[in-house]
């Protein structure tokens, strides 16, 4: 792979249940195959070692399709902190690094998102170029991850997720 750059995006959410539930989350693969990167009914895949140095992959097959995200945990500091990486192969040789914050507040938790995403260089970008593919990249990346995180919500808070119409 080419040169890269790197630009980072946060984002936070405050859910109506305690930081055990939100994190639980994370780590479930019963409650994973329903929001992380995949829905119920698409998900084909959704294991994980969830331990320092521990492996997770989701595959989820839309439009005869098999999309495949993979990754390894950096950290895992239960209720408050995850550190994990997270790749797709089937689209880049890229590895970005995710950090999941949760905060206790009385009854409920603020959950804070930080991935640092990698972004590759075509040749002959000029550095506008290159500030295009960053702001690109943070805003599809936020978008997905904001949808990821509304099923999340609702599978915490109600038990249940209702999905898009695809």
């Amino acid at each position: 792979m080419g040169n890269s750059s790197t630009t980072s995006l946060t984002m936070t959410r405050v859910f109506d249940v305690p930081a055990d539930k939100i994190f639980d989350a994370w780590l479930n693969q019963e409650m994973m195959k329903k929001w992380f990167f995949t829905m119920e009914h698409t998900n084909k895949v959704a294991q994980n070692e969830p331990y320092v140095g521990g492996t997770w992959e989701i595959v989820d097959h839309r439009d005869g399709k098999d999309y495949r995200a993979i990754g390894d945990y950096i950290e895992v500091d239960s209720p408050s902190k995850l550190v994990f990486t997270f790749k797709m192969p089937q689209f880049s040789d890229s590895q970005d690094v995710i950090t999941v914050e949760i905060k206790p507040h009385d009854m409920a938790c603020e959950m804070t998102f930080t991935q640092e995403i990698t972004v590759p260089h075509e040749e002959g970008w000029t550095d506008e170029d290159i500030e295009k593919a960053l702001d690109e990249y943070r805003s599809q990346t936020e978008q997905g991850w904001g949808y990821m995180f509304e099923g999340l919500k609702q599978l915490v808070e109600t038990g249940k997720i209702n999905y898009p119409s695809f």
